[in-house]
Order: C-alpha cells, then structure tokens, then sequence
C-alpha cells in the first residue's frame, strides 16, 4: 500500500477563499466576484504556485493600473478588484499589505442620459392603460422612482395639498413631492376599485 494516500494535498487557493468568505458570512454574489477578480489576477501574473504571490503591493498595484489603463474599466469595477485582492492577501494568506499601492486611477465616464420630449411621453403614455399608465404618469409628473410608486399607500396621498408623501425612499428619508391634477381622476377610480376588493376581503373574514 503506498504511503502517498494518506498525504492531505493542499488545498487550492479558490477553495480556501470560498471559506473564508463563507465564514464571514459574504454574499455568494461576492463570493463568486471575488474569485473571479482573484483568477485573472492570478491570470495576468502568469502565477503557478503561492510563492508568485509574494511581493503583493507591487503586484496589485500593477494589475489594478492594468485594468484602468488597458482595460478602460470603471472606478467602482478597479476598486472591486481592489477589495477582493485585498481581502486575498490579509484574509486568506495572512499577509499584510504594508506598502502603498499606487495604481493609476480609473476615471469616471460622464454619460449624457437620453431626455425624452414632452411630446415623446405622451405618445408613449398614450399606448398604456389602466395601472401601469397610472404608475408611468405618477413616474413622469411626480418624479417618484419605480418601487416608491408601487409602494404608496392611500394615506400617503393628499388630495388638498395636491401632495405625496414618500415614504423611506432614496437614503431611508421620508420626502413630500406633488403630483399632477391630471392623476386625480386615475388616483381616484384605482382607489375606489381596491376598495371593493379590501371590502369584499374582509366580509370574507380576512385583511384588516
């Protein structure tokens, strides 16, 4: 019986990362992120075993620049590889990264959003109906972001005020913005139609 057998292999580096990140409770999406920028790391460097990794800063520091130069990446995409080679080195292989990493920084892009017209709306609300028009118009007339539209209550609507409430939206804050007299009719007949609904739940003995 040969002895090898009961020699433990080493474990492969991406195993031992999947670990690490699972032991500190990371996300799978992070997890799968991770060890993808640690394999074209691993990649770039024409690495064959661990003792490649030495000399980390220098080797970041290169790639990073790599992918700004070469790569014309974003500056949230170099500094996720940034955290992940940097989560490699001081969490998996307990080195310290001790000298400056001065990569070439990935510059914003500036992109100019397409505006549509006055005119271009309309003909675009004009091919919808019933909920989902009465979703757009409040979109387009009250500046509300899509799950701050679906998420209003009846109470969150003043109808003196013309007003919404918006509640917890962008940074957990709670906001006032005004809503568009056109709505009203929209706001009104989708109100009077749910509470039906709510009304006939209730007989039924459910909802509150």
């Amino acid at each position: 019986m040969s002895m090898h057998k009961n020699i433990p292999k080493h474990r492969k580096l991406l195993d031992e990362v999947r670990d690490v990140l699972r032991l500190h409770h990371y996300s799978i999406h992070t997890e799968r992120t991770y060890c993808d920028w640690i394999k074209r790391y691993i990649r770039y460097h024409g690495m064959t075993s661990r003792q490649d990794l030495i000399d980390g800063e220098a080797k970041i520091e290169s790639f990073l620049t790599h992918l700004a130069v070469d790569k014309a990446v974003a500056p949230s995409t170099q500094n996720q590889a940034m955290n992940a080679l940097v989560f490699l080195y001081k969490h998996v292989l307990k080195q310290s990264l001790d000298q400056e990493i001065n990569a070439v920084r990935a510059t914003r892009k500036v992109n100019i959003p397409v505006v549509m017209t006055r005119e271009e709306v309309a003909q675009v609300i004009a091919l919808m109906g019933g909920v989902p028009q009465l979703i757009v118009k409040l979109l387009y007339g009250s500046g509300l972001r899509i799950m701050e539209a679906v998420r209003l209550r009846v109470q969150d609507i003043d109808y003196n005020f013309k007003q919404i409430t918006v509640r917890l939206g962008k940074g957990a804050q709670d906001r006032i913005t005004t809503f568009p007299i056109s709505t009203v009719p929209l706001l009104q007949s989708h109100l009077s139609k749910i509470r039906v609904i709510h009304n006939r739940v209730l007989d039924q003995g459910y909802g509150e």
